[in-house]
């Protein structure tokens, strides 16, 4: 196997030459719990579809999707490969790392030869793809590639920000403003994993699977309910009113602005922790136990909250196993439902204009009700 290393997001110099800055740590950000609980179960589990953020300017929302994904270990790819492939398992649907095979389809032997033998790679940071307000649909997706149309007079894939995102992240800030087709073109994908284009007489599919994060300002505007509910989780950021807790914001990033090496290294023995944390839930993850107690306190709560169709159950099945994953435990139990209730169904609620208290109100009321009865039976 040949290994080509890359410079990574720790602040050192690779073997490339590179020198790279380190990113604010991920547990060095004050408070918002919720926001960092509810990106924490989608790296864990990515079937859980991504969080949605909402929350006042100047929040964390971005520096908390950034400082993760540099927590994470650096990742490999297939070399060459534009879709990031783990060189491990390719993508079946790979149009780069499928291509050896459907050669080698022809003689038996060769394929098994070349099943065998791991493709060269590369160590890349986890990318994070930022989609700006005004991208294009071909710029998302993927269009004709213009250039080798014109020089070499070929039909070519030219692969978008959703093939760049492929084992990632893909950050969406003001989310509330793109345009609605494109919104639910990235649910879509999100959800499958697969990405297919049909442009100018190229059929193209893909692999996109991604951590979708999207973040806005209520002020200026919430999604569709229909769009909204697609996301797994939504996560609501509040300026922090504590006054020690906001001193020490600016303390920590005055420190992080001055060095960021030396903040970076501060912090490092608890970057090292969580990493851990997480790379023990991920493999924990397909062991643990959803109870059938976790289950129908999930559908009664459903019920008791009217939701629409079965997402919310299915959300909260999930998020609960990842979160018993996290904590190191071997089931998922109903007081793991109780704890992303409020995640997962939040932004799910019918709206009720008779209704006095708020969403959270809402869903807590209907917790006790319903959870804590249970626990008590």
């Amino acid at each position: 196997m040949t290994t080509t290393s890359v410079e990574t997001q720790n602040g050192k110099t690779t073997d490339s030459g590179f020198t790279t800055l380190p990113v604010y740590p991920f547990t060095a950000i004050v408070g918002q719990a919720e926001l960092k609980l509810a990106l924490l179960l989608c790296v864990i589990d990515p079937t859980i579809g991504g969080v949605m953020v909402m929350g006042h300017r100047g929040t964390a929302k971005s520096t908390a999707v950034r400082a993760l994904a540099a927590l994470l270990p650096p990742q490999r790819a297939v070399a060459g490969c534009p879709y990031g492939c783990d060189p491990a398992a390719p993508s079946p649907i790979c149009p780069h790392c499928a291509a050896p095979d459907q050669d080698a389809a022809k003689n038996g032997q060769e394929k098994r030869r070349a099943s065998a033998k791991r493709p060269p790679s590369v160590l890349r940071p986890v990318p994070v793809v930022d989609l700006p307000l005004g991208a294009t649909e071909d710029r998302v997706v993927g269009a004709l590639d213009i250039e080798r149309a014109l020089v070499e007079g070929v039909q070519a894939f030219a692969p978008g920000l959703l093939a760049r995102a492929n084992r990632g992240f893909l950050y969406i800030d003001e989310v509330n403003l793109l345009e609605d087709h494109l919104v639910d073109l990235l649910l879509d994908v999100a959800q499958s994993g697969v990405n297919v284009v049909e442009r100018e007489g190229i059929s193209v599919r893909h692999p996109a699977r991604f951590v979708l994060v999207g973040s806005g300002n209520p002020e200026e505007g919430d999604l569709r309910p229909q769009l909204l509910d697609r996301f797994g989780l939504h996560a609501r950021i509040t300026t922090i009113d504590d006054v020690a807790e906001r001193v020490e914001i600016v303390k920590r990033r005055r420190a992080f602005d001055a060095d960021p090496v030396a903040f970076a290294q501060q912090w490092e023995r608890e970057q090292q922790r969580l990493q851990r944390r997480i790379r023990m839930a991920q493999k924990r993850l397909p062991s643990v136990e959803l109870t059938d107690e976790a289950l129908y306190a999930a559908a009664r709560l459903c019920v008791a909250l009217n939701i629409d169709g079965h997402r919310g159950e299915l959300t909260l099945a999930r998020a609960a196993v990842a979160l018993a994953a996290f904590e190191g435990r071997e089931s998922a139990q109903p007081s793991d439902i109780a704890r992303v209730a409020t995640l997962s169904l939040r932004h799910r609620l019918r709206k009720d204009p008779l209704e006095t208290s708020g969403d959270d109100a809402r869903i807590e009321r209907a917790v006790a009700e319903t959870i804590g009865a249970a626990a008590r039976a």
